[in-house]
């Protein structure tokens, strides 16, 4: 298969089926199939070895999305919200939001930036260097901008569990940063952060990893910090209804300055992981609806892959349910949760050991979608009712932003928002 092979809407075939990262709903994030764009080699786990092709990727910053959400996941996150100064006000927003473009714009084609640049990423490429934006609900007032707040950008419910430290979520402005290299990662956060310097200031951030390509004989669907092949029923581009699941549109509350934008759930949500591995393989496939080994679901016989479909009516011998009553997949269904579906692209993290020993380590979880009032919380209601799997998370902090449409030739970020 040669890179001339494409499946629908000018995605690559191996783009699709080769670009997946973690993706429990509510343990981990799946890496979403993406568009082709400006690299060497569409097989990202060829591009290690290549003298210099991984650090070769491009991705185009200006387009009709924002980069960062179709795109195949890159092996480095860092993820960070700003809290707007007071009196920034519109106007300080808008020179932010310009100055921001201006830098991005050199970032992502592997120039350094113009200003306050620490030569930290000096010797690399690009390396598939993303960034990507969202606006939280406390921008809109402090910015002036109340009337253009979108309606579903309401306060996400509280879910049975939570543990949220509010000083590790929210915030005015969010970025998600993914590159191939932590350094060129780090180094677009260092200059965004300056350049907000009296602007807007930085509350939190966090640095997350995904597989490296190459370090499979073969692309494939990658593994949590669980152990579990994860993000097999992510929505792909070219499926049927793809764009309406996760990109906003004109009508109804949407305003129409977010036409072609998107709505971002984070989670930070850590995985007991020392409760976890006590189980056995077998009691943790149980948990998940899925074999460990090779992600096939247990309603199929073993060895049958990860792109079996489930059968949540199957019997195993004993005329039990083949997939538990409470298991990941059958309580997550979008069969059992009125068809709601979402683009994740999470990133693991681990964080070292916390004051009792446990790994404070688990998933950042990220997920794009049309509206998060029939996406995330009608599923996450249900999954911290009556998921197995909530037994071994935590979740540590949250936030929900409006992710304005990509950024159009001469524009700049927002510019829809703030010029419309």
């Amino acid at each position: 298969m040669d890179q001339k092979e494409k499946g629908p809407a000018g995605f690559t075939r191996r783009a699709l089926l080769g670009t997946a990262g973690a993706g429990l709903l509510v343990g981990a994030g799946a890496g979403a199939a993406g568009a082709a764009y400006d690299r060497p080699s569409d097989d990202r786990a060829g591009r290690a070895g290549q003298g210099g092709a991984l650090g070769a990727g491009r991705v185009p910053f200006r387009g009709e999305h924002q980069a960062g959400i179709l795109e195949p996941q890159q092996t480095r996150v860092q993820l960070a919200a700003f809290d707007l100064a007071d009196g920034a006000g519109r106007d300080g927003l808008r020179t932010l939001l310009q100055r921001w473009t201006k830098a991005v714009d050199r970032l992502t084609a592997g120039e350094p930036a113009e200003e306050f640049d620490n030569q930290v990423a000096l010797d690399a490429g690009p390396c598939s260097l993303t960034v990507t934006v969202g606006f939280g609900a406390a921008l809109f007032d402090k910015a002036g901008l109340s009337d253009h707040r979108p309606a579903a950008l309401e306060p996400l419910p509280a879910f049975t569990g939570d543990a949220l430290d509010p000083a590790r979520g929210d915030g005015d402005l969010f970025v998600q940063i993914g590159a191939d290299d932590a350094l060129v990662a780090v180094h677009a956060l260092r200059t965004l952060q300056k350049l907000a310097a009296g602007t807007a200031a930085l509350r939190w951030q966090v640095a997350g990893f995904a597989r490296t390509p190459g370090a499979t004989a073969r692309p494939m669907t990658g593994r949590n910090l669980m152990g579990q092949i994860d993000g097999t029923n992510n929505p792909k581009p070219g499926e049927d209804g793809f764009a309406g699941k996760v990109f906003c549109a004109t009508g109804g509350d949407q305003p129409a300055w977010l036409a072609g934008g998107s709505y971002l759930v984070f989670r930070r949500i850590r995985m007991l992981l020392d409760h976890w591995e006590e189980l056995p393989v077998e009691r943790q496939e149980r948990v998940i609806g899925r074999r460990k080994a090779d992600g096939s679901p247990l309603s199929a016989p073993a060895g049958s892959g990860e792109g079996t479909a489930v059968d949540l009516s199957a019997q195993g011998q004993d005329g039990a349910l083949a997939i538990p009553s409470d298991a990941h997949v059958r309580v997550a269904a979008p069969a059992g949760n009125g068809g709601a579906a979402m683009l994740r692209r999470g990133f693991s993290y681990h964080d070292g050991l916390l004051p009792d020993g446990s790994p404070d380590a688990g998933l950042l979880f990220l997920a794009f979608q049309a509206d998060p009032r029939k996406g995330f919380t009608p599923v996450q209601r249900k999954l911290s009712r009556g998921d197995g799997l909530s037994r071994f998370l935590r979740h540590e902090a949250s936030g929900l932003y409006a992710v304005p449409p990509g950024v159009p030739a001469g524009g700049y970020l927002g510019q829809q928002l703030l010029e419309g």
